[in-house]
């Protein structure tokens, strides 16, 4: 915007300057030939009173001279009577001009070598004409003029230099408040709910700041009210929860026991966590600095350690896969759990009791996929399913499960896929970038044949009942029925 008006001021003064300058230097230029022909007039005239007197050579050839011969001014006298024709001084201009201002009568000009003459009749006693001749070289007539216009060249020149600082200036005052307002929306943006921006500049500008403002604490007053909000909802879980405790508690002993207690003391965890959170002025989803992250693979054996107590009650078949070394990924461990339960929990949840699923850990140079599949009826529009709280239609589906898992992978450069299982159901890929760049086919491609490359001959996985399910194929081929 400020180079723009000062592209526009620039042209506009520019063409008022040629509009001016143009012609008035053309009337200074017309002004200086009529001034050096006026003083050739008034020095033809000086001799006129003497020709009207005399037409002696001798007494012309003085006046002549007093008169400014030096200039080139010469006299022209026709024969008349017994009287030759008298000629004083040089003569430049040519006979036909002399013999048409003499027989016309009145002044004249014609151009010679150097400049221009001036031919001014003179009547004689004898009422023959004679014809003075005055001399104007171009030097005279272009005096003062290169002066004129390069003064007028240079108050043109000032004139766009100060229009184009006028312009700058008023471009200034009315970018800088722009670039403030530019600035404090990427700010709030970024998170930064502190931003502000100063209200002045024009008046638009400053009515846009205002509204800006306005806008900015507004936002933080939703933040604050959906927080409290969330504390609230969350505050609401703590009765019931202690209700389960306390029924946990006297369970008595047993696998399963455990499991319930284990349960409900992580959900106490989880509800506490959600509050401190929801409490705090700024989100606790910082980015996982270098050396950071956890094990996936620990990770992976851990929530399936949970998982299995329920399967081996509903007789599914599961089984884990690449899970026996560390897989090191930029995923902070409790939101790697979170995102394998809630889709863990969709199998169980979706799917009828006796169902097998299987998780499988593929680990690449620069990325590493999770493969949660299972052998339910599938997923009939895998799109419908990841939008962010759409679910299934189901009692008890709200679509959040979904949305955890591809924020978790996004926040990698990675992203989430849904296809079909060759167990028959449905297939959820996982890609963890580990570099922070996109997602590659051929990564995941290479991926497989390393870990391919690694199974000893018959070696399918672990399983609840000791062997792997007969209907379960090689884990590495499910990958390529991905979409």
């Amino acid at each position: 915007m400020r180079w723009a008006l000062v592209k526009v001021c620039l042209a506009v003064t520019a063409m008022v300057v040629v509009a001016f300058a143009v012609p008035l230097g053309l009337v200074v230029k017309e002004m200086a030939r009529d001034r050096a022909f006026s003083n050739a007039e008034r020095e033809a005239a000086a001799v006129a009173p003497a020709l009207s007197i005399t037409t002696d050579r001798d007494k012309l050839e003085r006046v002549v001279a007093s008169a400014g011969a030096d200039r080139g001014m010469a006299v022209h006298i026709p024969a008349t009577g017994g009287s030759p024709a008298v000629d004083i001084g040089r003569q430049r201009a040519a006979g036909r001009d002399v013999a048409t201002v003499r027989k016309l009568g009145r002044a004249s000009t014609t151009e010679v070598d150097g400049g221009s003459t001036l031919l001014q009749p003179v009547a004689l006693s004898s009422g023959a004409i004679a014809v003075v001749e005055v001399y104007v070289p171009e030097s005279e007539v272009t005096h003062g003029l290169s002066t004129a216009w390069a003064v007028l060249a240079g108050v043109g020149l000032a004139l766009i230099v100060g229009s184009v600082a006028v312009a700058d200036r008023l471009g200034v005052r009315m970018v800088q408040p722009a670039q403030r307002l530019v600035e404090g929306a990427h700010e709030l943006g970024e998170g930064k709910l502190g931003a502000r921006v100063p209200e002045e500049g024009p008046t638009e500008l400053r009515l846009a700041a205002v509204a800006f403002n306005s806008m900015a604490d507004q936002v933080v007053q939703l933040l604050a009210n959906e927080r409290e909000l969330a504390a609230d909802l969350s505050h609401r879980l703590r009765t019931p929860l202690t209700v389960l405790r306390l029924n946990a508690a006297s369970l008595g002993d047993g696998a399963a026991a455990e499991q319930t207690r284990a349960a409900v003391a992580q959900l106490e965890r989880e509800v506490d966590t959600i509050i401190r959170t929801a409490r705090e002025a700024k989100p606790q989803t910082a980015a996982v600095g270098p050396g950071a992250g956890c094990d996936a693979a620990e990770v992976v054996r851990e929530r399936m350690g949970f998982w299995s107590a329920l399967a081996e009650d509903e007789g599914r078949k599961w089984r884990v896969a690449g899970a026996d070394r560390p897989v090191r990924i930029p995923v902070a461990r409790a939101d790697l759990a979170a995102a394998l339960d809630a889709l863990l929990g969709n199998v169980f949840r979706h799917t009828a009791e006796g169902t097998a699923f299987a998780v499988d850990v593929h680990n690449a140079e620069d990325a590493v996929i999770v493969l949660v599949s299972d052998a339910g009826q599938g997923i009939r529009d895998p799109e419908a399913a990841m939008a962010r709280g759409r679910g299934s239609g189901a009692a008890g589906s709200t679509g959040l499960g979904l949305d955890i898992v591809r924020r978790l992978a996004e926040s990698t450069g990675g992203d989430v896929r849904i296809g079909s299982s060759v167990l028959g159901g449905t297939e959820v890929r996982i890609w963890i970038q580990l570099d922070g760049g996109k997602p590659e086919r051929k990564g995941h491609r290479g991926a497989v044949r390393r870990r391919r490359s690694r199974r000893q001959p018959g070696e399918t996985g672990r399983s609840g009942t000791g062997e792997p399910p007969e209907e379960m194929v090689s884990t590495f081929n499910r990958s390529r029925s991905l979409p």
